[in-house]
């Protein structure tokens, strides 16, 4: 039995997102994710301005006048979705956690890609892969990958990147658009990314929370950790201690962005405070533009 609470947040997950996907992203998705290639379709009559290169010499030498080859796209995609739901993703200070708007962007990308006609599957991890869901078509089974993320009850606090990307590197032979959907507190996934972008077509989403890259003035607070509930006192009320969380907070997340950069991975910042859909769509129209 689903909670009520969970099938309040799917409804109004899927109106907003249904909303998004139909008038502000309509045809953009497609245009940024194109088919694995060309098929063969037909044969026709060679008209002015084909490509030359196209003609069935066979079937010209058949008839005695040239006919060429028409081809189509082959649109279907497989989209698979890695969505973080480590501890550190429990938090947010504005209107959402950090997994709610996980679970909301995961929503947009899963029905962009049914509606074009693509496959969406779903891996939730931790420090672990939690759950795997398949790729599927269709609505209902968009609306099973989004009661899964929301009603998800995580078996670990910790994050391991590297073994969700080793595990989609496993279950997925063929090439495949993947979304990581992370806060991306953790170490040691370089390697895991560097591979894995080699093979599939990796989207890095970092969402973060504006009170993760600045302090404001409240006194003496305690910190914990989420992920090893370790504590920290601090005082922030040090205008200068702000200042240097402010400085190496925002290093560490540029360096992020850097690194992605490097090994030629596309990336989305999406923040807490302020609408996802603005840096969706420009990465969309970028990847239109480099297509």
């Amino acid at each position: 039995m689903i909670p009520k609470e969970i099938i309040k947040k799917i409804r109004q997950i899927h109106i907003k997102t249904k909303y998004v996907v139909n008038d502000i992203f309509a045809g953009e998705y497609e245009s940024a994710f194109r088919g694995r290639g060309m098929e063969f379709e037909e044969v026709r009559e060679y008209a002015p301005g084909d490509d030359v290169r196209d003609i069935d010499w066979n079937v010209t030498a058949r008839f005695g006048h040239p006919f060429v080859k028409v081809y189509r796209e082959e649109r279907e995609l497989t989209i698979m979705l890695l969505v973080d739901v480590s501890s550190s993703c429990l938090f947010g200070t504005q209107k959402q956690l950090k997994q709610e708007l996980s679970a909301e962007i995961a929503s947009v990308l899963a029905f962009a890609a049914t509606k074009s006609n693509d496959k969406v599957g779903l891996i939730i991890f931790s420090d672990h892969v939690e759950q795997f869901i398949p790729p599927k078509k269709g609505k209902n089974h968009v609306w099973r990958l989004i009661k899964e993320v929301l009603e998800h009850q995580p078996v670990s606090t910790e994050t391991n990147i590297t073994a969700a990307l080793n595990y989609l590197n496993k279950v997925a032979r063929r090439k495949v658009v993947a979304f990581l959907i992370s806060d991306f507190i953790a170490d040691g996934f370089g390697r895991a990314l560097r591979i894995t972008s080699k093979k599939h077509d990796l989207v890095s989403i970092c969402v973060t929370d504006p009170r993760e890259l600045m302090l404001p003035q409240v006194g003496i607070v305690e910190l914990q950790d989420a992920e090893t509930g370790e504590t920290l006192l601090i005082d922030t009320s040090d205008k200068k201690f702000r200042e240097s969380f402010k400085l190496l907070a925002g290093q560490d997340l540029q360096s992020k962005f850097e690194f992605f950069r490097s090994i030629g991975i596309d990336y989305i910042d999406i923040r807490t405070d302020i609408p996802y859909i603005d840096p969706m769509m420009k990465f969309f129209r970028m990847r239109e533009k480099r297509l």
